[in-house]
Formats: C-alpha cells, structure tokens, sequence
C-alpha cells in the first residue's frame, strides 16, 4: 500500500483552495461538490445544508498531491472525485480507515460508477452497512441549444407575486422527486428564500405558468439546470423542453460557456427532453444508500 495521507477541514476556505482547481479540472462531472464549495467559500447563504461548519471536508494524498477529494453536506450524501478520474484503491482505503477513526457515517455516495462502487464495497466491509442503489443518473452537458423557442412562450425569473402557486409547486415536486408528504409551510419564509434567490425561472404559455427550472450551481465557465417541474395537469406539451431550452440559451448569452445538468436513468422521457435540446452525456453516476448495520 503506498504512503497516504488522509486530512480533514474544518474551515472552508482552506479547503476551497485545496481542491478548487483539482475539482475545475472536472468542472462539469463535479457540478455538486465543485458548485457546494463555491458556495460555501463564498458564505453568502447558510441556510439548511449550506453552512460550511457542518460539512465534512476531506482529501487523500501522497508524495506527489491529492488524489481524492471528499465533501458531505448533511443530510445529503458524500461526494467523492478521484483526481483526474485516475483510479486508487491505497486512497480510498485510506478514506475508509478515516472516516473510521474519525467516527463519521455517512447516508450515502454520489460518484462517478466505478468510483461509487468500489467505495460503497469498501465502506460496506469496514462498517458492516449493506447499501443498495438508490438511483442511475448521468450528467450531460450542453454548449449550443438546437431548439428555437416556441412564440407562444416564455420564461421569466419567478418573483413574489408568484406566491399564489410557488408553495404549492414546491411541495408536489418534493413529493414527486423525493416522495415527500405534500404539506404546505405555514412559514412563508422558506418560500420566500427560495424566491429571492433569483435563480428560478417560469416557463409561461400565454401568460400562464405551467414549467418551474432552476439556474443552480454557478462555476468559472458552467452552471448547471436543475429542479425541474411541470404540475401534471400541464404535461406532455413540450414545456419542460421549452422551459430547458429557453433557460440554458440564457445562462450562455450571460456567458457561461456550457450548462450541465443530471438526469435519473430511469426516466426516458426526461434523457429526451435533454437530448433534444442539445444536451449530450458526459458521464454516469451512481446514488448509494447504506443501511443500518445488520444484527
């Protein structure tokens, strides 16, 4: 086993400058850790899981430098990238032995395949968690919209005169993406976080909303697309392709030099959607769950 060196962080801006360009190099295979980092070294917003001093913050090296990054925001999964996507099992055994040592279990894994894989086999051993694959998901990313927009609609940022639906859209997408109870928040404040975020948009058909996307995860030349959720009674007209496409045309002509997105694998109509936009895979990964340690 070669020498390796395993290190935790406590404080994010160091952190950031450790792994910021190894993690760049890989800009749109790390949408989620590359765009947590960011914003947490930037420290503007630390509500629910983006407040730094609950993350866990780690890297693996050797003589030669990191070769493995790992970034947990709880209560989300951990996220692992390899340098350079360059497979090494010494600095995932030294992972484990950390995480280990320093008592910390984890929900789950979000990685590129392989990654995942050999990590969760790993990890499953050492902490005696059996895990299952929660979900098959593949990042795509796009540099040209090959779709002209539909006359009959548009996006728009969302705002608070938004707030006669927004709340409602909210809870049916968290139960449709996450089967969460469909309870709406009587303390409008999360609502209103989210609004003044100023990254969602709606997708309008004549003046009426029927689409919601998000602009998420700003980095150096890409921004990702996510949340996005069409109310059933809207569905099957083309919206979510109409709303993707009109929001990606506008993060490029602000600049970024590609968006990137993810996709569940086991959703074909969502694969098309993007497809048809212009979206083109770059790369699969997996969501791990463990279970409770088995008696």
């Amino acid at each position: 086993m070669g020498v390796m060196t395993f290190k935790t962080y406590k404080d994010i801006k160091t952190f950031y400058t450790a792994v910021y360009d190894i993690l760049l190099c890989g800009e749109v295979q790390n949408l989620v850790p590359l765009g947590n980092i960011i914003i947490g070294n930037e420290g503007k917003d630390k509500t629910e899981w983006r407040d730094s001093a609950n993350w866990f913050m780690a890297t693996v090296s050797d003589a030669n430098g990191i070769k493995l990054t790992a970034l947990m925001t709880p209560p989300f999964n951990l996220t692992l990238y390899m340098t350079d996507n360059i497979e090494n099992e010494d600095a995932l055994d030294s992972l484990v032995d950390g995480l280990l040592s320093e008592n910390i279990t984890i929900p789950g894994i979000l990685a590129e395949n392989s990654l995942a894989i050999l990590f969760a086999e790993k990890y499953a051993k050492v902490f005696g968690k059996p895990y299952h694959t929660n979900m098959k998901m593949r990042i795509h990313q796009l540099q040209k919209v090959n779709l002209q927009p539909n006359p009959t609609n548009k996006i728009r940022l969302l705002t608070e005169n938004d707030m006669d639906f927004f709340p409602f859209w909210v809870e049916c997408m968290n139960y449709d993406f996450f089967e969460k109870p469909i309870k709406i928040n009587d303390d409008i404040k999360k609502y209103l976080h989210l609004i003044n975020q100023k990254n969602c948009y709606i997708l309008e058909d004549n003046g009426i909303p029927v689409t919601i996307a998000k602009a998420s995860r700003p980095m150096q030349t890409v921004c990702g697309v996510a949340d996005v959720y069409t109310p059933p009674y809207f569905r099957r007209r083309g919206y979510a392709t109409s709303c993707v496409a009109q929001l990606s045309q506008l993060l490029l002509d602000k600049g970024y030099e590609k968006c990137a997105l993810y996709t569940d694998l086991s959703n074909p109509i969502s694969n098309s959607i993007y497809k048809k936009v212009g979206y083109t895979p770059v790369c699969d990964t997996l969501d791990i769950k463990f279970e409770e340690e088995q008696k």
